[in-house]
């Protein structure tokens, strides 16, 4: 007898009805990701948001290095992989040499916040139409767990095994505070991938950030709290009751900047001053 096929396996029963389906972008594949790793989430959540808002058939990935080097593997999309931090430098020239396409760059802190905080940073404040996700789960993953610049106080690591000092070492770098405060960028929000709640979050978040791009507004960022079970030393559910426990007091979530709002605010104000 053979196999039963993945969309056989999938079809409901007598009796079943099906609440949770494969989303066309999403590349149905095994993943190399740690068990209990968030990435699979935050693919997912991107990858329905590109098919709600029917972006997936002109959009381009920029690819980081780091553990989501192969993301470009679970994305039914076009891909460029970048040099080591550089991939809002790549995303930026795609994006001006295509400039119909949608452009998203997928990296973690020690690619965007550290060797690539430079050409993240000027990428942002020139308001470059692009969006980038921003996996922060505090450390190094693929390299073998060595202090990030997200990496908490306290915290230890390879590098850091009596824990991070802020005198020697400095304190955890707070992305989502310093995109928001550049002129360029149009929506920056951070949420966690811990809970149902926060996972529900996170799409919106999303969906606000790629349709800023849709709409022309310049840089949108969204970070993302994640897990790492495999450097942290813990299992799956103690790593996300680390991030509501450890991680959110430090960096807490929602949305810095919506320039969206702002403008409302705005053009609500000047229709008050016009009825005085």
């Amino acid at each position: 007898m053979q196999d039963a096929t993945s969309d056989e396996r999938l079809r409901p029963g007598a009796g079943e009805e099906l609440v949770f389906d494969a989303t066309p972008t999403l590349a149905n594949r095994p993943t190399h990701y740690c068990p209990g790793c968030h990435h699979g989430i935050a693919h997912r959540l991107v990858s329905e948001v590109l098919d709600e808002l029917g972006l997936a058939e002109r959009t381009i990935l920029v690819a980081s290095v780091g553990c989501s080097a192969f993301s470009y593997d679970y994305f039914n999309v076009d891909a460029v992989e970048s040099p080591h931090g550089r991939a809002c430098a790549v995303a930026t020239g795609i994006r001006r040499a295509r400039p119909e396409s949608i452009v998203f760059t997928y990296q973690g802190d020690g690619d965007m916040a550290a060797i690539g905080l430079a050409e993240s940073v000027h990428a942002a404040n020139r308001g470059e139409n692009i969006t980038a996700v921003f996996i922060n789960n505090t450390v190094y993953g693929m390299t073998g767990g060595q202090m990030a610049p997200t990496t908490l106080l306290g915290q230890k690591t390879t590098t850091t095994p009596l824990g991070r000092h802020l005198l020697g070492e400095g304190g955890p770098i707070h992305m989502s505070e310093i995109m928001s405060g550049l002129a360029g960028v149009a929506y920056a929000e951070r949420c966690a991938l811990d809970s149902v709640k926060h996972i529900r979050q996170a799409k919106k978040a999303l969906h606000a950030a790629f349709t800023c791009q849709v709409q022309g507004l310049g840089f949108s960022f969204v970070e993302l709290l994640a897990g790492c079970p495999t450097n942290w030393h813990l299992d799956a559910l103690k790593a996300n009751r680390r991030i509501s426990e450890e991680m959110i007091p430090v960096f807490p979530l929602g949305v810095f900047r919506d320039v969206r709002g702002e403008r409302a605010a705005g053009q609500a104000d000047r229709q008050s001053e016009v009825r005085a």
